[in-house]
């Protein structure tokens, strides 16, 4: 009989709950491990039959998965053992003694049961597809029937670590602009909302005629203090709208194919696109996964629908005997350099090395325009909130200056 993981969750001696992952035959003898240990069971559950029988409303580690950094921290951990020379068993039992996480644990413990049944590693994987792609159980089925399973790993766990430190730096760029754009809007909604009402007390009572700019801010705070609330539903309302729109599929091909024809646009989408689509050609051409199956893979990552649809007849056309280099170049939404070097990969038959090296400056060049743009942006909206602050001051000021003027 193999073993399963279980998830537990008992009470100690002092009434406190714990939660764990264990291993055993069946529930009955996780019960008694847990009374031997001076824990009273509450709730023992096999995580492979709740994965099984309720897919759509699995645990909390089951709905979680894993996050981008310990997706690579495991493949990263898993190729070293399995280059050591431990069963893939032992490693999975490893990789999950080490993890901090209990999520991360019961999942790794998850495949390992399926893998102890007699499964290969990516079929145990397959039952896990919030968490593991297509193209990561592509590329570990390839290193199974490869019989390097070791070096596909290593592979691997490079791309997944690229992976993460690229998205790392561009959320890390964009981080600062959207908090200061939030910032902006708060300030200006303060002003509009609590400090404009009080100084309009203080122009009601003189009579006189208020300058045009001064009418149009308490108009506007006015506006505000009354119908915020059906304001707030408004955006609310707005932003459903918006995401029901996006899931509309003709809207969003129709959308996507915009962005390629958007001239400041075009660029980021381009380059976004073209540095994933060869990072996924690159660690799948490079397991042994043959060109026709990886780009049939590889398109499927590429976040913009138009793209995708042409790059799904750029795999017809190489399927029926064109060169990559062709079938990309008729695609006419990739960059000269990645073509030139596809073609230069073909030549020299180091095509894989050569998308390497060509998702790299590819995604260099991503990283480059988004730091270029934040910088833009930054100076951009502080000179907006500052001409926003300073039109209010204004509207407060000129009916000041004309109370003084009346005066004199």
């Amino acid at each position: 009989m193999t073993l399963a993981a279980y998830e537990y969750t008992a009470l100690d001696a002092s009434g406190r709950q714990t939660k764990g992952v264990l291993e055993a035959d069946s529930g009955r003898q996780i019960r008694q491990l847990l009374r031997d240990q001076g824990l009273v069971p509450l709730v023992v559950e096999a995580a492979a039959e709740q994965a099984r029988r309720q897919p759509g409303l699995s645990w909390q580690w089951l709905r979680r998965g894993m996050s981008a950094l310990d997706q690579a921290l495991f493949t990263r951990q898993l190729a070293t053992l399995i280059a050591a020379g431990l069963p893939i068993e032992e490693s999975l039992k490893a990789v999950a003694q080490q993890t901090e996480k209990r999520h991360v644990s019961a999942i790794v413990m998850g495949i390992r049961s399926r893998v102890l049944e007699g499964r290969s590693l990516a079929a145990s994987l397959a039952d896990f597809p919030n968490t593991f792609s297509e193209l990561y159980r592509s590329t570990v089925s390839a290193g199974e029937q490869s019989g390097h399973l070791d070096r596909v790993l290593a592979n691997l766990a490079d791309y997944t670590e690229r992976m993460f430190d690229s998205r790392r730096n561009v959320e890390m760029a964009l981080f600062y602009p959207c908090v200061l754009f939030l910032l902006a809007l708060a300030i200006v909604g303060a002003l509009l909302v609590y400090v404009v009402p009080d100084i309009v007390r203080v122009f009601e009572n003189t009579g006189q005629d208020l300058p045009l700019l001064t009418a149009a801010l308490i108009s506007l705070s006015a506006f505000v203090r009354s119908y915020a609330w059906l304001l707030l539903a408004a955006a609310v309302g707005i932003g459903f709208f918006v995401r029901w729109l996006f899931r509309q599929p003709d809207f969003r091909l129709e959308w996507d194919r915009r962005q390629l024809a958007t001239p400041l646009v075009r660029r980021f989408t381009r380059a976004a696109n073209s540095a994933r689509y060869a990072s996924t050609l690159s660690i799948l051409t490079q397991s042994g996964v043959p060109l026709v199956d990886a780009m049939n893979i590889a398109g499927h990552v590429v976040s913009n629908r138009w793209l995708r649809r042409r790059l799904g007849e750029a795999t017809q056309r190489v399927s029926e005997g064109a060169s990559l280099r062709t079938a990309l170049d008729g695609v006419g939404h990739f960059p000269p350099m990645l073509l030139h070097m596809v073609a230069s990969g073909e030549a020299s038959g180091e095509l894989d090395t050569m998308l390497g090296k060509v998702a790299d400056y590819q995604q260099k060049e991503l990283e480059r325009m988004v730091t270029t743009l934040v910088r833009m942006f930054e100076p951009t909206m502080l000179l907006l909130m500052g001409g926003l602050v300073m039109l209010i001051v204004l509207a407060i000021l000129m009916p000041i200056l004309s109370m003084n003027q009346l005066v004199v």
